[in-house]
């Protein structure tokens, strides 16, 4: 009897929130057993009972927020377009695509909302990551021709680069570059991107240059990305002269100014004495996300420092984090380590590569890299290092002629 009343009191308690509707109460009693329904009873008691807490309460992905949104107007209040952005926006900070894409649907189905080429753009990505990309492909073609917008041929764009469908993105590009349409610096460094995670990056400058004869503004990630091509081929001749045209380029001010800085030290090797060095580490700290140079960028630059230490703390910082390593990572330090002639260091990255679940490959990358174990005397190593080859599917002897 005591369980009984409790569960009753919790229940009319929750009924003034949106959190339990009637389709969810068939769950009422596993929740109660398991806690879940009286902590979220309490936040209810301690949180504003606005429409943001009550969706980011509907925690579980099988849930919907559609009726939280349903139940809020039924009570009288309204929603307005901005809030359903924010909301949105926050969900999708949270990585909770599924309910993102709940609000998205209904910004879209009521008719009162004036819905943006940014709102379908959105859609587009939120529909590929919880559907898929045959299903932001459909949606995207039966979008109405006003709607097919440089925003919402970039997001299908990214959505392809995302997923590495190499092909469907250069169509969908020269499509995109046919249409006429007036395109920002976002569509090229999605193609960037693109090409930089599958390993083709001497095609990067091809995507550079269209940008330039289009008389497209590059952006931070438009310079990021060119710059870090050519450290992947290490061609740092051409580095500085990339600095050298954004010294000219007006839409950068006093931060920017310092990032060149920055980079220029890392280029200028002969001129890198032990006094600057502790100002370069307090810079790199100053360096935000935004304009932060990649990590194969500094690790390439530092091999031709000579600056092994530095390589192993940027390494290791590296290794430490959520993100998936890719053979160009790999690809990258063990280049670094062959150039200063760390055998013991190479062989720790094979091992470290072997244990990864990285099956990406860089063809070209690759070959080069085999054969430049054998050109500086690591006979031992180059042979482990095929056999690491053969192991991600990529046996130099077949398929890297």
């Amino acid at each position: 009897m005591a369980s009984r009343s409790l569960f009753l009191t919790l229940r009319r308690k929750c009924s003034a929130s949106s959190v339990v509707s009637n389709t969810l109460r068939p769950n009422l009693s596993r929740l109660f057993s398991s806690g879940a329904l009286s902590t979220e009873c309490v936040q209810d008691s301690q949180e504003n009972d606005d429409l943001k807490s009550r969706i980011f309460r509907v925690r579980l992905p099988k849930r919907s927020v559609t009726n939280v949104l349903q139940n809020w107007v039924s009570e009288g209040n309204q929603i307005t377009l901005s809030e359903l952005r924010h909301i949105s926006k926050d969900l999708r900070k949270s990585q909770r695509y599924k309910h993102a894409l709940e609000i998205s649907e209904w910004m879209v189905s009521h008719g009162e909302y004036e819905v943006s080429d940014s709102d379908y753009a959105v859609r587009i990505v939120l529909m590929t990551k919880v559907f898929g990309i045959d299903s932001a492909e459909r949606y995207f073609e039966g979008l109405p021709l006003t709607a097919k917008t440089t925003e919402t041929y970039t997001a299908l764009l990214h959505s392809y680069a995302g997923a590495k469908l190499t092909e469907k993105a250069e169509d969908l590009y020269e499509k995109i570059k046919e249409s006429k349409l007036s395109l920002s610096a976002l569509t090229y460094n999605e193609m960037m991107t693109m090409y930089m995670s599958v390993g083709q990056v001497e095609k990067v400058s091809l995507v550079v240059e269209e940008l330039k004869r289009q008389k497209v503004a590059p952006d931070i990630f438009t310079y990021n990305l060119w710059i870090s091509s050519c450290a992947a081929t290490l061609k740092i001749d051409q580095v500085q002269q990339i600095l050298d045209e954004m010294r000219y380029d007006l839409g950068f001010g006093e931060d920017w100014e310092r990032y060149i800085n920055l980079t220029n030290i890392y280029v200028s090797v002969g001129h890198l004495v032990n006094a600057e060095s502790n100002s370069l580490v307090e810079a790199e700290k100053g360096i935000t996300q935004r304009e932060w140079i990649t990590y194969d960028f500094l690790i390439i630059l530092h091999a031709g420092l000579g600056n092994k230490d530095r390589i192993d703390q940027i390494w290791k910082s590296l290794i430490m984090t959520r993100q998936k390593m890719t053979s160009r990572n790999y690809i990258c330090i063990l280049s670094s380590y062959l150039m200063l002639g760390q055998l013991k260091e190479v062989g720790e990255v094979i091992d470290q590569w072997k244990q990864s679940t990285t099956t990406d490959s860089v063809v070209s990358a690759c070959k080069r890299l085999l054969n430049a174990f054998t050109d500086v005397g690591f006979t031992e190593k180059a042979h482990d290092f095929k056999m690491l080859l053969i192991q991600k599917n990529c046996d130099p002897t077949n398929s890297l002629e």
